[in-house]
């Protein structure tokens, strides 16, 4: 360690910033590398054999609770984590009392060196002032991912214009307390290691130096108490995010390297509910793609830095998830985020956790300080659209008007919009196929013939294009989505008939919207493949039309009907793959003509919001569905 920390005699402090996966790193390396005989830790005497109890227990996560001098017989009010959503910080006179707390978090440098103090059985001393009411304080600290580029010491001194000097009362009392424990310590081990709030540093060495008298008593408190957590409230107790931690703790058990994790673990973050996502929407979850990610991950760091930050808030990482990937996206990320993968119960009592509050066993709600506070926290509000429950797709399904059905305008106008572009390139394909080349003459024609040209170089002659004019229009494109269909995951066949003359007429096979219910009178499904014929015309529905029972397969049905029904030669054909023999006899049947469009042309989130289809049960739900039918 730097000559800075260390105090007179044989006294080492390390200055740490509470809840930091970073400084936990430090403080391990520092304890491996050197050699001490006792390790300090700014908390109470009474606090020792429930915390160094928890830290056994690890990676399971516990708290250490110790109550105020409140009365307890009133504690029965029922509570959850999101009563106190908007809760302000302040006493609003509705609560049981309060409770100090210690987080036995792997994350939390103070945990992290009594884990190593009793891997390497090394003495420990809990040197903190009792106190009945514990007096929370802090300060705006630098990020700690900083210490990857700068060393301890340097963090350390940085900060010291910045901290303020501490006002007389419980904190003051407390310093001179701590200070004059670590004299006494002195004399008995060769090598004390201190760990400290890097906000209480220059104060406890002040302190030390001046051998201030400890002059307050300790108070008489309540024993402490240990508790399991509720796995949902651990994101109100834990420094880092749970998933994170989850990660640091996986590091420790595999020998896997950990001292990026702050920021790769956000990357594995997004990958992971990538995965919860695509198994929760299966065919109608958007592709999520390694240039989306990155976009995701750049958007993470810009928000980050504005907001004077190095590594990014849970806020920042939703906020970024859902302007990227959109709200369900968005939802699997916040709940990946709170996903500790190491809950293991120890037969404790459980608590719920929340915003400056806590729910203890039998309903009290108590407010809560911690006894190791990191830098201030900010909670702020982020509407997703919430994922409905069980029971509430039941009540719709049950409530679904079976006579009638329509489309949802803004997705017939993106489909529509989808046919029209599919023509200019199917047009742009036939227009290439009666282009021709002819040496220059005369006249340029349409331009310079390049290709042409160079492989005629030797001749020195020049050639130029010809493109006469194209011979017939487009009036059907056929979209083949999935081929070949399995026909049972594509029960859903009908005809569609267009509302206004901007609509095309639509026949298509697509899964079951009745089994995939979003919102009352509206369900969704997926496009397997499709036809389009525009202007609209009144046709007998494909699926029941006698003419067409010669065919075989959902998709030589279609392609028999476009036939059919075109007044075109050409007829626009979107496909992964190009028309084989017998799709090409079928149009020589009734004298039409493929031109194939690669489906590989598109995007997959193109294809993917594309393939989606919400069906209303009256056009009555047009006007709420907005609120429903969120993105893939």
């Amino acid at each position: 360690m730097h000559d800075i920390f260390h105090l007179p005699a044989n006294i080492s402090v390390l200055p740490v910033v509470h809840g930091s996966g970073d400084f936990a790193l430090a403080v391990r390396r520092v304890m491996l590398e050197e050699r001490f005989d006792c390790l300090a830790v700014p908390l109470p005497q009474s606090f020792q054999e429930n915390v160094e109890q928890g830290v056994l227990a690890l990676p399971a996560i516990t708290m250490v609770v110790q109550r105020d001098g409140a009365p307890i017989e009133s504690w029965t009010r029922e509570w959850s984590p999101e009563s106190d959503g908007d809760h302000d910080g302040e006493d609003d006179g509705d609560d049981d009392g309060g409770i100090s707390y210690v987080p036995v978090d792997p994350c939390q440098p103070v945990i992290m060196a009594l884990r190593v103090a009793l891997g390497e059985h090394l003495d420990r001393a809990f040197i903190d002032l009792e106190t009945d009411q514990f007096e929370p304080y802090g300060g705006v600290l630098p990020d700690p991912y900083a210490l990857k580029r700068v060393a301890l010491e340097r963090f350390a001194t940085a900060n010291l214009p910045t901290i303020a000097r501490p006002q007389q009362g419980q904190r003051t009392a407390r310093i001179r307390h701590m200070a004059a424990r670590l004299r006494a310590l002195s004399a008995r081990y060769r090598q004390v290691l201190f760990v400290c709030s890097l906000l209480d540093w220059p104060w406890i060495r002040e302190a030390y130096l001046e051998e201030a008298p400890a002059e307050t008593e300790h108070d008489d408190v309540q024993p402490t108490e240990i508790y399991e957590l509720d796995p949902q409230t651990l994101v109100f107790l834990l420094g880092e995010l749970p998933f994170i931690t989850g990660l640091y703790e996986r590091a420790r058990s595999e020998l896997e390297d950990d001292e990026n994790l702050s920021i790769d673990g956000v990357k594995e973050l997004l990958i992971s509910s990538r995965a919860r996502y695509r198994a929760e929407l299966r065919g109608r979850a958007r592709s999520i793609t390694p240039h989306m990610l990155r976009l995701c991950v750049r958007y993470i760091r810009n928000l980050s830095l504005l907001n004077r930050r190095m590594t990014p808030d849970m806020y920042t990482i939703i906020v970024a998830a859902k302007q990227i990937g959109g709200d369900r996206y968005a939802l699997h990320v916040a709940e990946t985020l709170r996903d500790y993968p190491y809950v293991q119960s120890q037969g404790l009592d459980q608590v719920r956790m929340g915003i400056d509050r806590a729910g203890l066993p039998g309903g009290a709600v108590v407010r809560t300080v911690c006894r190791l506070p990191g830098p201030p926290i900010s909670w702020c509000d982020c509407e997703l659209q919430r994922r409905p429950e069980q029971d509430e797709r039941r009540q719709w399904q049950l409530r679904w008007n079976t006579s009638s059905q329509c489309s949802w305008p803004p997705e017939d106008e993106r489909i529509e919009n989808f046919r029209s572009h599919v023509f200019e390139r199917a047009r742009t394909i036939m227009d290439a196929d009666l282009a021709r080349s002819e040496k220059f003459t005369t006249s340029l024609l349409d331009g310079i013939d390049i290709r042409e040209t160079l492989r005629n170089w030797h001749t020195g002659d020049l050639f130029v294009k010809s493109l006469p004019p194209s011979r017939g229009g487009l009036d059907c494109v056929v979209m083949l989505f999935d081929s070949p269909a399995d026909p049972r995951n594509y029960p859903w066949r009908t005809t569609w008939y267009a509302e206004h003359e901007q609509e095309s007429t639509l026949a298509f096979y697509a899964t079951d919207f009745r089994q995939e219910i979003v919102g009352p009178g509206i369900g969704v499904g997926t496009y397997g493949g499709a036809m389009f014929l525009y202007p609209p015309v009144r046709i007998v529905d494909v699926w029941t039309d006698t003419r067409l029972d010669f065919t075989e397969t959902l998709e030589e049905r279609l392609l028999a009907a476009a036939c059919l029904h075109s007044e075109c030669p050409r007829i626009a054909l979107v496909s992964a793959y190009p028309p084989g023999a017998g799709w090409r006899r079928l149009a020589r049947r009734y004298r039409k003509t493929w031109v194939h469009v690669p489906l590989s042309q598109f995007s997959d989130s193109t294809l993917a919001q594309l393939r989606l289809v919400h069906v209303l049960g009256g056009h009555q739900v047009r006007s709420y569905a907005a609120h429903f039918i969120r993105k893939a």
